[in-house]
């Protein structure tokens, strides 16, 4: 893609190299991200960090016990969007790492396979070389799964209409839902032991001798003795998973071993080619063109919650002298140099951090548009547009179609949950200079992916009380789950078992386009602070603005006390502690 490949610009080193981990400042919102790797939650569940904007899908399962679990589905799905030769291009993650979450997803995955190489070979021994067991088997967890996955929606169903204080008759239907759910569910064990009890009979009075006789009878059991096996293998890697999904949020971090990505020799080339998209990814995020949709804004930099708009004459401050000429991006200029002092003030009581401040191309493309196209060409070096193609888009195009030019001042707070960042434009339309702030807040990453691992447990009746209730803490993986992977680890190993479980056993499938950041945000007005720095970030960076331009319009001759009077007007409108959609118009 352009001119040169992220990997001609950003990877001069030779040799064998290991990827680097994020800079201070953006690891909770990283690492947040990063622990749905090692999650064993249902994959359904991250359907509920979905925002107004981007939603993620899982595909139903048609066999449920191929059906991944929440840290399988995202691993596979964000290597395969993030790492894939010809992928997408991607929206930046602002505030985070994305290298660093695909790292982890990697590492995840890695573990996973450790593991399935293991299950691989019980399942062929105590599987399928005793297949008639195995079968039967395999049949009754599928059907105990999926009655069990029809319990659980139901009482969702249930749960929800209860909560949501809806209709008698919607709350009466739900009720009716789940209850029938239930008699299935428990229909169906029944039938399944009654068919157990009854093979189990017909083996042991089998009127069979020989070989074929205890073959069948050892079909039987044989599946179970390395179901007990398996469910020790699968209990240990998932408390390792567990380890470091606690570690990740808990701020210490756990480092993701990715020797695969470290070519040993100039002939690895799958490590080789690893390490170059790893490389591409960190290049890709430090682009410096954004795309603008429509009501969802600008991807990746959240709601656009507030717009201020100075425009005047210019008229020369001198009759009968004409103004000094100059272009937009002399203001710009003179702006961006006062931006990048915004962290200094006339008092010690802390106050900004520095800021990242960049001049940001932005692209528009259609509201529900499903794929982005970056700049290429000569005017292209690594995803960056260069300076002198910037100094053009911000002359020239400036009306009609085409790309806009924007200055950003970008602060990234509470270890990255909170981005803000201001844009300003400066047109000039006859004799009309306008000069545009607009407010940006992406918000904290949904909840979802901050909350740790909890211990499984179950309501249970006690013994001699049975009307009173308690608390049984149960293993992190019981049968139905060992069946689970075990049944999918032979099909983890090579590329088309892969595609047959995308395809039997459903898959997450990502919004587009996608950025890791930005499609699991949650607005950040819902938490007072945020709220209240990002309110307050306006006020400063406007007068900034307005004072580095009109010093710049003095200087060349423009009557700036129109300038002045308006600026006056918007530093009190910008006070104004309501924040706004104002990307979408009320037209």
């Amino acid at each position: 893609m352009g001119a040169a490949v992220a990997d001609d610009a950003f990877d001069f080193r030779p040799g064998a190299q290991v990827p680097l981990h994020g800079s201070a400042g953006q690891t909770a919102a990283t690492f947040a991200i990063a622990s749905a790797a090692y999650r064993d939650d249902p994959a359904i569940k991250i359907q509920d960090a979905n925002n107004e904007w981007h939603k993620s899908e899982v595909k139903e399962p048609k066999w449920a016990l191929l059906a991944p679990n929440l840290g399988e589905a995202f691993s596979q799905a964000v290597q395969h969007r993030m790492l894939d030769a010809g992928r997408k291009p991607l929206i930046q993650s602002f505030g985070t790492e994305p290298q660093v979450v695909v790292e982890h997803c990697l590492a995840a995955s890695r573990i996973r396979r450790q593991r399935d190489s293991m299950l691989s070979v019980i399942t062929l021994v105590f599987g399928v070389l005793f297949l008639p067991g195995f079968i039967f088997w395999v049949t009754a967890f599928e059907v105990r799964r999926r009655n069990n996955n029809k319990v659980a929606a139901a009482d969702k169903l249930a749960a929800e209409a209860l909560e949501k204080n809806k209709p008698a008759a919607e709350q009466s239907a739900a009720r009716k839902v789940e209850r029938e759910a239930r008699r299935t569910a428990a229909l169906a064990t029944a039938i399944i032991c009654v068919a157990a009890v009854a093979i189990a009979v017909g083996l042991i009075k089998m009127p069979l001798t020989g070989g074929w006789a205890w073959y069948l009878r050892a079909a039987f059991v044989a599946p179970l003795i390395g179901g007990v096996w398996a469910r020790q293998i699968c209990l240990r890697t998932a408390a390792d998973l567990r380890d470091r999904w606690s570690a990740l949020l808990s701020g210490g971090g756990v480092g993701a071993k990715i020797p695969e990505a470290v070519p040993g020799s100039p002939g690895e080339t799958a490590a080789e080619q690893l390490r170059q998209n790893l490389a591409r990814l960190s290049s890709e995020q430090q682009s410096n063109s954004v795309f603008y949709a429509g009501p969802k804004g600008i991807l990746g930099l959240g709601t656009r919650w507030g717009s201020w708009q100075l425009a005047e004459d210019l008229v020369s401050s001198e009759e009968g002298k004409d103004i000094h000429p100059f272009r937009s991006w002399t203001v710009i200029r003179a702006i961006q140099d006062q931006l990048r002092m915004l962290e200094r003030g006339p008092l010690h009581t802390g106050g900004f951090p520095k800021p990242m401040v960049d001049h940001w191309i932005v692209t528009p493309i259609g509201e529900n548009a499903k794929a982005v196209a970056r700049p290429t060409g000569e005017d292209v070096d690594a995803y960056r547009i260069r300076p002198h193609e910037v100094e053009r888009i911000c002359n020239e195009q400036q009306f009609g179609s085409g790309d806009r030019h924007y200055l950003g001042v970008q602060f990234t707070l509470w270890d990255g949950q909170l981005v803000i960042t201001m844009l300003i434009t400066v047109t000039v339309l006859h004799e009309t200079l306008r000069i545009e702030v607009t407010g940006h807040a992406l918000g904290p990453v949904n909840s979802l992916f901050t909350s740790k691992p909890e211990p499984r447990t179950k309501e249970v009746s006690k013994p001699l009380a049975t009307w009173e209730t308690t608390t049984k803490t149960l293993p992190l993986v019981n049968a139905d789950e060992a069946v689970r992977l075990a049944l999918r680890a032979p099909l983890t190993m090579f590329g088309m078992g892969r595609s047959y479980l995308d395809a039997k056993g459903g898959k997450l499938v990502l919004p587009e386009p996608f950025g890791l950041r930005h499609a699991w945000a949650d607005q950040p007005w819902r938490h007072r602070f945020m709220a209240d720095d990002a309110l307050r970030t306006a006020t400063p960076v406007l007068r900034v603005v307005h004072a580095a331009a009109i010093k710049v319009l003095k200087d060349h001759g423009v009557d700036t006390e129109k300038f002045g009077n308006r600026s006056g007007v918007l530093s009190g409108l910008v006070q104004d502690p309501t924040p706004r959609k104002a990307d979408v118009y009320d037209a």
